[in-house]
């Protein structure tokens, strides 16, 4: 657990938690704890027993805000993609008039990456500090967002020169992800618009305007990933399609094939019967001159083909 004291974008460690109870002469606190540090934390700053069983438990949490006396316990959803794979991580947060509390159960970049912002910002209230670490939590959606397009393009560009099976598991583990992410983005809407829209006395009026281009922000998310979902149909056809084309091209090469050894094989069965006087079966060379026939015949029904561009 770390306690620091932020005053215009300045941190200065705290190492008595209890310091953190009374409010500073400027600045806030802030508290970044881990899942085992709410045991100190629940009797000292008064947290609701249900939050802490939200923080504690081993389910995923569903985005939300509960609004208790003295404080405010908001979720959020962190995203993350790493190595093709995408996470989401919970995001506890307890807002006090004072302080500021984030319980996470792994690393979170926004913690980090909020940093140098409170500095270059010189924040020194913890409702500021929220917005900041929200903005930011939502920015990263349009990262992701930007890396699973690229994603989409690249699998369209493979499909077009050659469709694997490989590219039909692709297509449907993604689709999953951006269904379940479009699915967890949902209640973070409803999240910002209350920090939106709702008196919060905790939040200072001015500040909770800005909380509209979030909201804006989170909306922009979603519908990306409601066109995502479609690309993800349009490209699962563009698979089915090319394999169906694919298999065409083999029945085609095939059909021309059997096509061209249809005669030769005809030949070779009229020279097969047991007739006493068969055309050429006399010549000292006939077997020869026959299979020269024949390999011209085919050349030329291969070269026929090629010409009218059906194999």
């Amino acid at each position: 657990m770390k306690i620091r004291l932020v005053n215009e974008g300045v941190f200065i460690p705290v190492e008595d938690i209890k310091v953190a109870l009374k409010p500073p002469e400027q600045g806030f606190y802030w508290i970044d704890a881990d899942i085992d540090d709410l045991i100190v934390l629940q009797p000292l700053f008064s947290m609701h027993d249900l939050a802490v069983e939200d923080c504690m438990s081993e389910e995923e949490q569903r985005p939300k805000i509960e609004i208790y006396e003295g404080h405010y316990f908001i979720v959020l959803n962190s995203i993350r993609f790493d190595d093709e794979e995408i996470f989401l991580r919970s995001l506890n947060i307890f807002l006090g008039k004072h302080f500021i509390i984030t319980v996470t159960k792994q690393k979170i970049n926004e913690l980090r990456m909020v940093k140098p912002v409170l500095w270059e910002q010189e924040v020194s209230a913890a409702d500021r500090m929220l917005y900041l670490l929200i903005d930011m939590v939502v920015d990263n959606y349009f990262t992701v967002a930007d890396r699973i397009e690229a994603k989409i393009d690249n699998l369209e560009e493979e499909l077009i020169v050659s469709a694997k099976k490989t590219h039909l598991n692709e297509i449907i583990s993604l689709r999953s992800e951006i269904l379940w992410l479009k699915k967890g983005l949902a209640p973070q809407k409803e999240v910002l618009l209350v920090l939106y829209r709702k008196e919060l006395r905790l939040i200072d009026d001015d500040l909770q305007k800005y909380f509209r281009d979030i909201y804006e922000n989170a909306v922009k998310v979603s519908e990306t990933f409601e066109t995502f979902r479609d690309l993800m149909g349009n490209l699962r056809e563009s698979y089915q399609l090319s394999i169906a084309n694919r298999a065409n091209d083999i029945m085609r090469v095939f059909t021309a094939i059997t096509t061209i050894f249809m005669p030769l094989t005809l030949i070779t069965g009229i020279y097969g019967m047991n007739f006493d006087y068969i055309p050429f079966m006399d010549w000292d060379f006939g077997s020869f001159y026959m299979i020269g026939f024949m390999f011209v015949l085919g050349a030329f029904m291969f070269y026929l083909f090629r010409k009218k561009d059906w194999i």
